[in-house]
């Protein structure tokens, strides 16, 4: 109960950059035996990103992970949920990889999924200095899982939402400049904007942008 309570209160919900540095600085400050801690994002398209590591020597660790396609944080944000590896030295599923942690003073490496979400998933990484660490999160390990999971979707949520007033922000200025330019009605500007991006097949967002940094720049 208290473990609850302290981790409802370090993972205290933001705009989501703020939500996932406050997920890698809580794991390492709650969970037992992590030394540092990351986030791996793998995109829509593929590409792996690093998010809010603990310590910088993580860069260089997760690259190796994305170059290699191989590891524990690799793992856990591309195909399975929950990977543990308590001795990296020793674990044949990691061979090429190992070599690199270990020699970073990485010895115990854990990925726990954190989110699916349309466009990216996401896992949070967990490493250890001393072999044999992770061995059993358990319901630890679930509970900081599943407070990160309603973390991260409140801050995605207050993103998505600031989002759509942006966009309807620049859609407005935009329809602003067609009515003046061309002394059009609102409706008929609107309707202008969304025949060129019909006509141009790209987004609403984008005619939009397009226009007002035209303006700007004239």
């Amino acid at each position: 109960m208290a473990q609850a309570e302290h981790l409802a209160k370090v993972l205290t919900p933001g705009d989501l950059d703020h939500t996932l540095s406050r997920i890698t600085a809580a794991a390492v400050e709650v969970l037992p035996e992590v030394d540092y801690a990351s986030i791996t994002v793998l995109h829509a398209d593929g590409r792996l990103e690093t998010v809010a590591p603990t310590d910088d020597l993580l860069w260089g660790v997760d690259a190796a992970q994305y170059e290699l396609r191989e590891g524990p944080c690799y793992d856990a944000a591309a195909d399975s949920v929950h990977v543990v590896s308590p001795n990296l030295d020793d674990d044949p599923r990691f061979p090429r990889y190992a070599a690199t942690a270990v020699a970073a003073g990485i010895e115990a490496q854990a990925g726990i999924r954190l989110f699916d979400a349309p466009k990216s998933r996401g896992a949070l990484n967990l490493y250890a200095r001393k072999a044999g660490a992770f061995g059993d999160l358990g319901a630890l390990g679930e509970l900081f899982k599943h407070q990160a999971a309603l973390a991260i979707g409140y801050a995605q949520e207050i993103q998505n939402l600031q989002e759509a007033v942006r966009t309807r922000g620049l859609i407005g200025n935009a329809v602003g400049i067609v009515m003046e330019r061309y002394k059009l009605t609102d409706d008929r500007a609107f309707a202008f904007l969304t025949r060129l991006s019909q006509d141009g097949n790209v987004k609403l967002r984008a005619v939009a942008e397009q226009i007002v940094a035209t303006t700007k720049d004239s």
